[in-house]
């Protein structure tokens, strides 16, 4: 597919979400991710390199992962290896189907700010906390074409959980994964 045929996809998928409203989060936008702090559901919590079993590779392309799903261990503690391989900005954040549609909302809010643009960072903006927004989350990492990345993470028990970009279209047009946790 040609850049310009994937620049209108991204347009047109764009074009169909509803109109949200922007909300900026107080403090870093990680308040909208749910884990920690005693909010919203037991997601795991930032691994230590000591801890890991193993590495995890993950490609993201344009509005794909590879792979597709993920089979974890309850407890497992996992180095993902992250390269974004796309021509857009894509994320690959662990959470809850709840928890990507509010980040959403606030991935939206970057990108009409111009904090995000659809092939790259506006680092400036998002080094100095525009509006009370950074992506600085350790459950995420958000890149740009030819970046990579690394998230150690340690999963908990008996959670629902997925792996998306959040970027605005792009969940919407299938790029979310499975993490089937197993004891």
């Amino acid at each position: 597919m040609s850049t310009m045929t994937r620049l209108r996809a991204c347009a047109l998928a764009l074009s169909l979400l509803p109109a949200a409203p922007v909300a900026f989060a107080a403090g870093g936008h990680g308040d909208g991710h749910g884990h920690g702090h005693g909010k919203g559901p037991d997601i795991g919590k930032p691994g230590v390199a000591t801890d890991v079993t193993r590495t995890i590779g993950i490609i993201m392309r344009d509005n794909l992962y590879e792979p597709e799903t993920l089979e974890i261990r309850e407890g497992e503690t996992v180095r993902f290896t992250v390269r974004n391989e796309g021509e857009f900005v894509h994320e690959f954040n662990i959470g809850t189907a709840t928890m990507h549609a509010a980040h959403q909302e606030e991935m939206m809010g970057m990108m009409e700010s111009g904090m995000l643009e659809p092939d790259r960072i506006n680092h400036a903006m998002m080094n100095h906390g525009s509006h009370g927004m950074k992506h600085d989350d350790p459950n995420s990492v958000l890149l740009e074409p030819g970046q990579s990345a690394e998230i150690i993470w340690t999963f908990p028990d008996h959670a629902r959980l997925e792996f998306a970009c959040n970027v605005p279209g792009h969940y919407q047009t299938g790029m979310v994964g499975s993490i089937r946790l197993k004891h």
